[in-house]
């Protein structure tokens, strides 16, 4: 096993990454940048680097310093959490080369199921459905107007190298697409430096769903059940919960088969994300996310695996300590993101310094945060503030804990506001409650924000 791992993230995945290093007897070393610097992790941590000022492009984008600083602490691994660099193929590549284990899918792996486009033509070729759309990227707006002719609109562009909801627009008529597809090239360059972009039909009231799998790098997958993510803004997720609520068993089943087959036809090595969307009884998949996702506390509470601890087995070459049949799922778990973001105010994100956090507890209560009074909420990162996921033996009970936990939780500043009430607002929904509700829940809610 690895004696000592660099965290290469910040927030509450870097925090959460630590603990299991610690659980497991491995010297962890935190990266910094200069606004990071009292965070709980830094704190946490058995050493912290600091390798930039508060932009991501000069301090957690920065492979070169992150590398730096890994050699330098002597790090035999790198753990990239969630976003940043973590699905980066040129920055596991840069690990490789300098003798530190990159946790995660390997860098050509990376490079092919990160270009989404390609991810679709391999799923393709293994027999999963897919949404109708462009075979291969799109380089010139004339390819995009022949394609959606095919299709039909209303249809969603999306950033070839895009992932976590960002880097996607939808066009419902011929009108809107030169405008779109201009603004869509622009903001994925801007986003992930490669403006190459793909289309496929928009499903305007589709559920979605996706699977985590864990894979040991040589045709061994696991299948820890299917998670729905279809509470979103802006296609950004805001509720998850396993087990998909009002999906039969036997199409949860085949989707979750159509993953793990996918999984071992490409030996995938790590924890993964399969996703798919669901339109009646058919099923498409979307996308494949090679990493840890934000939304991995609802398996671990049905399952009782720890997923980043499977992560560290598998790269370190002692492949998974599960086989599929110790796999055995039990009750209902809801996670709920908190975001530092005003919902009167189209969700603006609320920078500020915390006076008052006090997380939820009580039974079953699970809070990933790095927040604690005095934390100052910076307008250069990600808004996410805590994630409070419950578990209950039915779905019933599991909405009523989830709801006392956030009315539990008090975060409060000067100029800070969160989505705490918002996600209230989400589980008292009866549409939401009647497990009736697609990705346009929000949307009918009247609160999208503009």
């Amino acid at each position: 096993m690895f004696s000592t791992i660099l965290i290469a993230n910040r927030g509450e995945i870097a925090l959460r990454v630590a603990r299991t290093c610690r659980e497991m007897g491995i010297r962890t070393i935190a990266v910094c940048s200069d606004s990071d610097r009292e965070s709980a992790v830094a704190r946490f941590a058995d050493e912290c680097v600091r390798i930039g000022p508060p932009s991501p492009r000069l301090s957690y984008l920065n492979a070169a310093a992150i590398v730096t600083a890994a050699l330098q602490t002597g790090a035999d691994a790198v753990h990239p959490g969630y976003g940043f660099l973590s699905e980066d193929p040129d920055f596991a590549e840069i690990c490789e080369a300098e003798g530190l284990t990159f946790i995660g899918p390997s860098a050509s792996l990376l490079s092919r199921l990160g270009d989404k486009a390609q991810a679709r033509e391999i799923a393709q070729a293994a027999g999963l459905p897919v949404v109708p759309g462009s075979s291969r990227s799109l380089v010139t707006l004339e390819q995009a107007k022949s394609v959606a002719g095919e299709i039909g609109y209303p249809v969603i562009i999306k950033a070839t190298a895009g992932g976590g909801g960002r880097g996607m627009t939808v066009v419902r008529d011929a009108r809107e697409l030169p405008r779109a597809y201009a603004q869509a090239r622009a903001g994925a360059q801007a986003a992930f430096g490669d403006p190459r972009l793909y289309m496929e039909t928009f499903l305007e009231n589709a559920r979605h769903i996706e699977v985590q799998v864990l894979g040991d790098g040589a045709g061994g997958v696991v299948q820890l059940g299917e998670r729905d993510c279809s509470v979103q803004r802006r296609r950004q997720k805001l509720i998850e919960e396993t087990p998909a609520p009002g999906l039969p068993r036997e199409l949860a089943d085949r989707i979750c088969a159509a993953a793990v087959h996918a999984a071992r036809e490409v030996n995938y090595a790590g924890a993964g994300t399969y996703e798919f969307l669901v339109d009646g009884d058919d099923f498409f998949f979307m996308e494949v996310n090679c990493r840890i996702q934000v939304e991995h506390p609802v398996t671990e509470l049905v399952t009782g695996v720890d997923l980043v601890r499977e992560q560290l087995r598998v790269a370190a070459g002692y492949g998974l300590s599960i086989r599929q049949e110790d796999v055995r799922p039990r009750g209902v778990s809801i996670e709920c993101r908190v975001n530092a973001e005003d919902p009167r105010r189209g969700f603006l994100p609320t920078p500020g310094v915390v006076e008052e956090f006090l997380p939820s507890s009580g039974p079953f209560v699970r809070v990933d945060t790095h927040g604690y009074p005095g934390f100052r909420v910076t307008a250069d990162y990600d808004p996410l503030l805590a994630k409070v996921a419950v578990w209950a033996p039915d779905r019933r009970q599991a909405i009523a804990r989830a709801g006392r936990a956030l009315e539990e939780f008090r975060v409060s500043g000067r100029g800070v506001h969160t989505t705490r009430d918002f996600l209230r607002e989400v589980l008292e929904n009866p549409v939401f409650r009647a497990a009736k509700h697609t990705t346009a829940l929000v949307d009918d809610m009247g609160t999208g924000g503009a």
